[in-house]
């Protein structure tokens, strides 16, 4: 049974609310007098690690002349807060963040040629490289793990360092000034954030034996029911588990969700349906029993090629991607197991009968899940196939694994095989063909 699965954008569900603060200037503002801005609104992208605010639009009274704007217009400070590093006192300090490009946009959002268009909207870009910038933070912590949210007012500051000026007219001059340089002034954000690709996924809930699964999905572009899709079930790690006030932190948290939407990430121009659910930490074998039934409808409600069914996973979701397989492997055309716990010697045995391909990554020195178990993993796999009298070279095909040195995490979480794992789109590109044989008539 289903509680909802309507069309309600994450940006409702998120409960992105802004900063302290109200949107500067009024709606009577004309160009010319001081202090024209009227709102300031963070853009976010999820990079490897997570979501940081990748951009700021600042709105002004009419169109503003791009001529007069440089990286030196604005500055912008935000968090060194790191979920992973920081202790969540250190949320209010903040750092400088490097502008990289301004430009003129008619919309609160950013262009990937960095070109000026004619707008109200000053475009700050920033560096993804920067410290600071991440909008996850610690949620609750009810157990011997925190969970993590994404940031409801996230402290984003904008000093605008130069004076801004509209489109001249017929005559020549810079044109009437918009806002006047307030070098001493450090603005908050005033709107809730354009949140890029998260903003695109959609909220939904399942609900057995007393159990709540809440879960985002995301449709291609261009979805025509009369196609299929290769379905991508992406489980997240023990602190994106749902508590009751982190809804829809496994988009945000880490790369892994919206990757499969972006070419640049997979290596694949092809289009791919995206289901992350949440999980309540209860217990691999309870929680991959929800997740099952949950699949059985959506696969049933949506236009997915039931022949190429995937499941990747951070960490914790490793547990249920072992037991889902093990108990419904005919679901499953393959999975990607990062930084996660072991199978078991029945769940080896289970997958293996049912030939699903399985890539298991991580890293030397984790720091919470010994490589020991992703070790053990592939052994116990690989010993299950040769039961079956598979060849040495089938099973290699069967059972992939990647061991990480330090080097490959371009972030010293050496738990986070999902960074490695994920910047290499060879392993996706794996992943994405894998496929069942086709049944008789099918």
């Amino acid at each position: 049974m289903r509680l909802r699965n309507g069309l309600i954008p994450l940006a409702a569900t998120l409960v992105l609310a802004s900063a302290s603060g109200t949107a500067y200037g009024s709606p009577g503002d004309k160009p010319g007098t001081e202090d024209g801005i009227r709102s300031i609104t963070p853009i976010t992208t999820v990079y490897t690690y997570g979501q940081k605010v990748s951009a700021v639009a600042i709105e002004y009274g009419s169109t503003v002349n791009p001529r007069t704007l440089d990286t030196g217009t604005f500055s912008v400070r935000d968090t060194v807060y790191n979920f992973r590093f920081n202790p969540v006192e250190d949320l209010p300090k903040l750092a400088d963040r490097t502008v990289t490009h301004t430009y003129t946009n008619g919309v609160p959002g950013t262009r990937s040629d960095h070109r000026s268009t004619p707008g109200r909207y000053v475009i700050v870009e920033l560096d993804p490289a920067d410290t600071g910038g991440n909008t996850v933070i610690v949620s609750k912590c009810p157990t011997f793990l925190c969970t993590v949210k994404v940031n409801p007012e996230l402290p984003t500051r904008v000093v605008q360092r130069k004076d801004v000026h509209a489109q001249p007219g017929r005559g020549a001059g810079k044109g009437p000034v918009l806002a006047r340089a307030t070098p001493h002034e450090s603005r908050p954000v005033t709107e809730k954030p354009v949140n890029q690709l998260v903003d695109e996924f959609t909220y939904g809930s399942y609900l057995s034996g007393g159990m709540v699964l809440p879960y985002h999905y995301r449709l291609p572009k261009n979805y025509q029911p009369g196609r299929t899709y290769p379905l991508m079930v992406v489980l997240p790690g023990h602190g994106m588990g749902w508590d009751g006030d982190n809804l829809g932190v496994q988009l945000a948290a880490d790369i892994p969700a919206t990757a499969w939407l972006q070419p640049e990430w997979t290596g694949s121009s092809e289009d791919v349906i995206v289901l992350a659910p949440q999980h309540q930490r209860v217990g691999g074998a309870a929680e991959a029993d929800l997740l099952i039934k949950l699949l059985d409808q959506f696969v049933g409600e949506f236009a997915v090629d039931t022949r190429r069914v995937y499941a990747t996973t951070v960490s914790y979701g490793s547990q249920l991607l072992w037991a889902a397989f093990a108990k419904r492997p005919d679901l499953f055309a393959g999975g990607l197991v990062t930084g996660g716990f072991p199978v078991n010697a029945a769940q080896a045995t289970a997958i293996a009968t049912a030939e699903v391909p399985v890539w298991i990554t991580h890293g030397e020195h984790d720091h919470l899940l010994n490589v020991s178990g992703a070790r053990n993993s592939a052994s116990l796999l690989r010993q299950a196939y040769e039961a079956r009298g598979k060849s040495p070279e089938q099973t290699a095909d069967l059972v992939r694994y990647t061991e990480y040195a330090d080097s490959a995490f371009t972030s010293p979480d050496y738990h986070a095989a999902f960074g490695p794992t994920y910047e290499d789109s060879s392993i996706l590109r794996w992943l994405l063909g894998q496929a069942k044989p086709a049944t008789a008539g099918s």
